[in-house]
């Protein structure tokens, strides 16, 4: 339930209204950069949202049932912090003057993590959108697991703010069809349509009708002509909250840069400051001191702050409905407690298996029985696939699908929409109390590839299910065959990829996977691989990166190197130089990034910095090999594009099997 709402003052209003425009001004000038235009245009809306509405407490922003703000138009952040400032949060006056400066408080565009009352990173357009999406799903899936008829202790609104060119993104399409099908009765959006982008008008590129967009795909669209009427607005809200069915949309009329005498409704105040002059004329058109700098009246502040006072006091009555919860079921209180704490290690000993089968089997089905054997101990454990569960074993058995009718449901259908798939897991890992897994084969990662590098960038536990992972798709041709896939993840600064070569490593991939506090992608092939040791040999040291798998010498000639399938092609390679008088070192390299976390004697262990001579083999690119196999070493890769023809016989032509190993490993020794 929501706090109550204060009785509206107009006049007051109105310098609340102007309080945030001027600040927003003010901190942009200052800095010499921003986007003036849209904190100036939807000033009136965020006032009616933060200082009227808006269920939350700035003296804790994580309580766990504060309503969820998101500002997908990011690039008006000038906005959300001077809500922030008058509202009471930790941002001060003297923040609002750093904007944009080396370890400020307040970036150019809102970071998750930097900011108190920041919920999530947002800039790239149409992302927030869709992590609004996934917070709302969150808040839904949550009230399923811990609500009871007497007692609820998940029921909170998720609002988001857009602007045209989150609504030209293919993403929010996306993320918005989804929302409509799921029936996100407690998501909000609040598109700004000011008719301006940095090029000019709109219409030069984006003339459709948004609102029939939005209710061809089941949402309620409210009308609100007026945007600069802080009323209206707040009455579109109430008008929102109180639709019990489907997701809602305002579609607000605004103005970019409202009040400016010369800029207004001009292109040349999306992104540059209005300059000191016309800051100067801004003011006084709207009724202030053009003299006054950074200045918020005394009666607009108290104003502002006693919605975080009513903050205060919903708070305090959810926290006794939570204390009648924890007695009535300590068992779901402590698991609730674990969920929002985000602390999931030491559920699994040893991996995902206890023991595993030695016949051959592909990594995307053992990582289907490592998925399940995770979800019984983790009630918490949900996700789904983009449209491709049954390839990318991604269901949960022992549930069923998390739709409207269904919210106890485990299992998301994400439908073919990889990019929003990973933005609404993003908005889900950010809302907290759920662990998130999503799905697709790994040629399609590069849809996603944003949402990817924002759950790296906020540090969110994300986990990517990628299978079909090399040119052994076969004959699906070269369009569904990643090669370039394994360095363009990897080149992202946070995300460990792991390439797991067998059905324990699989085990033991997922385990890594749960209990990181990073996002993790998960490598996993089609066809089926065999146990890379006799079972006497423990899989483990993957949590370390790499590790040997055999060698018929300690003192090795060369090592060779593998990742995943490839790792099966160099341990019969190894053999067959055995078998030629040349002692081989093996080594399965499932992690470059878990590699060069462990400490140097690992590190040093598995490549012997004295052996120079070694060979590596993927079915990727050779791209980042370089500081693994040095001056003295070769690669078998792959140098372009892959074919349509049997998986096994495309591996043969492009000389991934053990005879082409070995005599590259012989060209390398010079034997």
């Amino acid at each position: 339930m929501s706090p109550e709402v204060s009785e509206q003052d107009p006049k007051l209003d109105e310098r609340c209204v102007n309080a945030i425009r001027a600040l927003s001004m003010d901190a942009i000038q200052k800095a010499a950069s921003g986007h003036p235009g849209a904190p100036m245009g939807l000033a009136p809306a965020g006032y009616a949202l933060w200082a009227q509405a808006l269920k939350h407490n700035p003296e804790n922003p994580q309580w766990p049932d504060r309503d969820r703000f998101v500002l997908s138009c990011g690039h008006a952040s000038m906005l959300l912090y001077s809500l922030l400032y008058l509202t009471g949060y930790d941002v001060s006056l003297d923040d609002l003057k750093r904007f944009r400066q080396w370890r400020s408080k307040t970036p150019g565009h809102p970071e998750f993590g930097h900011t108190p009352g920041v919920e999530t990173t947002t800039g790239p357009l149409g992302q927030g959108f869709a992590n609004a999406v996934g917070m709302a799903m969150a808040e839904r899936r949550l009230g399923a697991m811990f609500n009871r008829p007497d007692c609820e202790v998940v029921d909170h609104h998720t609002f988001v703010f857009c602007g045209d060119g989150d609504m030209m993104e293919g993403i929010s399409a996306e993320a918005a069809s989804l929302a409509g099908r799921q029936g996100l009765e407690k998501l909000i959006c609040v598109y700004d349509d000011n008719r301006i982008s940095i090029e000019g008008e709109t219409r030069i590129t984006f003339t459709e009708d948004v609102g029939a967009r939005f209710a061809a795909m089941e949402w309620h669209v409210i009308k609100v002509k007026d945007g600069n009427r802080a009323d209206a607005v707040l009455s579109a809200i109430k008008e929102a909250k109180a639709e019990t069915h489907r997701p809602s949309i305002i579609l607000l009329r605004t103005h970019i840069a409202f009040g400016s005498p010369n800029k207004q409704d001009s292109a040349d105040a999306h992104g540059a400051p209005l300059g000191e002059e016309e800051v100067r004329l801004t003011k006084k058109s709207l009724g202030l001191s053009p003299d006054d700098f950074f200045h918020a009246p005394d009666d607009v502040l108290a104003h502002c702050r006693r919605r975080g006072e009513a903050g205060k006091r919903a708070e305090e009555k959810w926290r006794e409905r939570h204390e009648r919860f924890k007695a009535a079921d300590p068992e779901a209180a402590a698991m609730w407690e674990r969920a929002l704490q985000g602390n999931w290690r030491g559920l699994f000993e040893k991996g995902l298996f206890e023991e595993a089968s030695h016949d051959p089997v592909a990594t995307r089905a053992a990582s289907g029985k490592a998925l399940n054997a995770a979800a019984r101990k983790m009630p918490e454990l949900m996700g789904g696939s983009a449209d491709l569960a049954p390839s990318n074993k991604t269901l949960i058995e022992d549930s069923h699908d998390f739709q409207k009718e269904t919210p106890d449901g485990r299992n998301i259908r994400f439908g073919v929409r990889e990019h929003a798939m990973g933005a609404i897991m993003n908005g889900m890992a950010l809302h907290g109390g759920l662990r998130l897994y999503g799905g697709t084969f790994l040629v399609f990662s590069d849809y996603m590839r944003p949402a990817i590098r924002l759950a790296a960038l906020m540090k969110l536990p994300a986990i990517y299910v990628f299978t079909h992972d090399s040119v052994a798709v076969g004959e699906d041709g070269p369009t569904h065959q990643p090669v370039e896939h394994l360095a363009a993840l990897r080149a992202i600064p946070g995300l460990s990829v792991i390439r797991p070569a067998d059905a324990l490593e699989t085990g033991e991939a997922w385990k890594i996977a749960l209990e990181s506090d990073g996002p993790v992608a998960l490598i996993l092939s089609r066809q089926k691989l065999p146990v890379l040791t006799d079972g006497k040999q423990a899989p483990g040291e993957i949590d370390k990166g790499a590790r040997i798998v055999w060698e018929a010498d300690e003192t090795p000639e060369i090592i060779l190197i593998g990742t995943g399938s490839e790792a099966h092609v160099c341990l019969e390679a190894g053999k067959r130089l055995a078998e030629k008088g040349v002692s081989a070192r093996v080594v399965s390299m499932a992690s470059w990034e878990l590699f060069e976390k462990a400490p140097e004697d690992h590190r040093n262990a598995v490549l012997d910095p004295a052996v120079k001579a070694r060979l590596a083999v993927e079915a990727g690119i050779s791209m980042g090999w370089e500081k693994y196999i040095g001056s003295g070493g070769a690669m078998i890769a792959m140098n372009g594009f892959g074919a349509s023809a049997p998986g096994g016989a495309l591996l043969k032509r492009f000389g991934f099997t053990p005879e082409a190993a070995v005599q590259k490993a012989l060209d390398i020794l010079g034997k």
